[in-house]
């Protein structure tokens, strides 16, 4: 072989060298863009999976106390029926006077799928602050048997200065009866 098709061999075998350099750099690139990029979704899977678990042991325990407290399934009607006796005696009890005409049986929250129903009544009170927040309001708001007044409207009353009205509505939620 002569010198000049040596120098031309060694030209070509350097060419092809650098040519696959270039070809094996960028398929470097690709995997490394494949790579980083699958690192970050990995981060974001672990710091979600972080908020998750930092949210279940935030849940756990009202899982827990869900657990224990959680009513028996009853009917709609006995659970209403039980929610007005209940408002009628705590309010004779703390000394309040139930206004005539005052109690309305709201629309109720029972829509399928949902596992806690609601029974919501509607009641007008009169009677002084003390009796009203801390015997009838006191008695009333029970976590433990998931009832609770949700809205109150206080005014003084019109021919005594001493008492307010209080319109208020109370809501027990409830597991309703399955129907077979």
């Amino acid at each position: 072989m002569s010198p000049r098709e040596k120098n031309l061999l060694l030209l070509f075998g350097a060419a092809g060298f650098i040519i696959l350099n270039v070809f094996v750099f960028r398929l470097y690139v690709q995997k490394r863009a494949e790579v980083t990029a699958a690192r970050a979704v990995a981060e974001q899977a672990l710091e979600q999976a972080h908020i998750i678990s930092e949210r279940r042991e935030e849940v756990l325990d009202d899982m827990e106390w869900l657990g224990k407290h959680e009513p028996a399934p009853a009917a709609y009607q006995d659970i209403q029926s039980s929610l007005q006796q209940l408002i009628e005696r705590e309010a004779q009890i703390a000394g309040l006077t139930i206004k005539p005409n005052s109690q309305k049986l709201l629309p109720t929250d029972q829509t399928d799928g949902n596992h806690y129903h609601r029974v919501k009544i509607q009641v007008t009170v009169t009677g002084t602050e003390k009796a009203l927040f801390e015997a009838w309001l006191g008695r009333l708001n029970n976590p433990g048997q998931f009832r609770a007044a949700t809205n109150l409207l206080l005014k003084p009353d019109n021919t005594d200065d001493t008492k307010i009205d209080c319109t208020a509505i109370i809501e027990q939620w409830f597991v309703p009866a399955s129907v077979e």
